[in-house]
């Protein structure tokens, strides 16, 4: 999920962000259709100014297709919705697509583009500002001007790229998209999400728009007040952690317990770091200390956004994942979530994964909970 701020100061204009308003028709089918070479060429001209520019966008390839025109508020005025469809380079593998809106002009010199704006979806990074950029040795950070410093996060996802390889091996591009906008409302208009929900949470992965359903997860939204506020160390995790979400895409599905694709992020992020479990799960060892123990392995609606109890949540699905990499080795643990992808959907999960942990770790669903909850109640000591 990408950005909204204007300014692309493009050879046709600037965009700026304002609702288009409800004209009534004014000109026939005909009259508007007689316009559509003219406003293809227009936005055709449109894009290659984006793809050529600013520098710090780099774009291997923009353009407007499934253009819709219609009557504007008067006889020099037209409407139009459109997908612009842009690919990163380096980094996207795949077209992203913004569904457009826009409010176009006549003039002397011909039809210009007035306003222009997102019609759905996540909308790109440079509706919300002038797009400021920072390429590391395996990420590009993408900003806004007068944001955060980009420096910092560009030094973190070049840590973060090689410690998730050691893990989870090449089956994965090695480098990270990442963008941090400049406030929170701003990251939570890139989620299209209330931002009370948000607050306190660092960084999400998500799946840029038009992304292919089995592509859940390619790139990184930093919440910049939540992110800021961490130490340096804190940083590090959470940008390890979201490098495991990228990487392990191809191997998360909807049928992927939370608690294991979160876990195994937060054990790789912690991995090597020799901090005790205590340390590394504060909450839940209050929890266990004031007699709050949990019964089973966290459900996915305790990772709900603001849900109360979620930071226990990620600390027992951190036990869990640390439980199985030093009882039966990463490479078990590893194992075991691309296992579990490959079960394929139903509504059997919690059988299924039954299967998978008796077939990887010798044990069910049930001996391993209880395993799981010795550890748990050893925060307590």
């Amino acid at each position: 999920m990408l950005s909204r701020r204007g300014a692309l100061l493009l050879a046709a204009g600037g965009l700026a962000q304002l609702s288009l308003p409800g004209a009534a028709p004014t000109a026939s089918a005909g009259a508007v259709a007689d316009h559509r070479a003219e406003v293809a060429a227009l936005l055709a001209a449109r894009a290659r100014a984006l793809a050529a520019g600013p520098p710090a966008l780099p774009l291997a390839e923009a353009g407007y297709r499934n253009l819709v025109l219609g009557p504007g508020a008067g006889p020099d005025r037209l409407t139009a919705t459109a997908e612009l469809v842009v690919q990163v380079a380096g980094c996207d593998a795949y077209p992203v697509v913004h569904p457009r809106r826009l409010l176009l002009r006549r003039t002397d010199g011909g039809w210009q583009v007035e306003r222009e704006e997102s019609a759905g979806g996540p909308p790109p990074l440079w509706d919300l500002g002038t797009v400021t950029a920072v390429r590391g040795d395996h990420c590009l950070v993408l900003g806004l001007a007068g944001g955060p410093d980009l420096a910092g996060l560009a030094a973190a996802a070049d840590r973060a790229v090689p410690a998730v390889g050691a893990v989870w091996g090449e089956r994965w591009a090695g480098r990270l998209l990442l963008q941090l906008p400049a406030t929170e409302q701003q990251f939570a208009r890139l989620l299209e999400a209330d931002p009370a929900g948000w607050t306190g949470m660092a960084a999400v992965t998500t799946a840029a728009p038009g992304a292919p359903w089995h592509t859940p997860a390619d790139r990184v939204l930093i919440n910049p007040e939540a992110f800021g506020g961490l130490s340096d160390f804190g940083r590090q995790v959470v940008v390890t952690h979201e490098a495991v979400h990228v990487a392990t895409r191809a191997d998360t599905r909807a049928w992927t317990p939370l608690w294991l694709s979160e876990g195994v992020a937060d054990w790789t992020g912690y991995r090597g770091s020799g901090r005790s479990p205590k340390q590394i799960a504060p909450e839940l060892a209050r929890d266990v200390a004031a007699g709050r123990l949990p019964s089973a392995l966290p459900a996915d609606q305790a990772f709900t956004a603001g849900a109360g109890g979620i930071a226990q949540a990620y600390e027992q699905s951190w036990l869990a994942c640390e439980l199985i990499a030093r009882r039966y080795g990463p490479e078990r643990l590893v194992g075991l979530y691309r296992a579990v992808a490959a079960t394929g959907p139903g509504e059997d999960r919690e059988q299924r994964l039954d299967g998978v942990l008796r077939a990887e770790l010798g044990l069910g669903l049930g001996e391993f909970t209880g395993l799981w909850l010795d550890e748990v109640r050893r925060l307590k000591g």
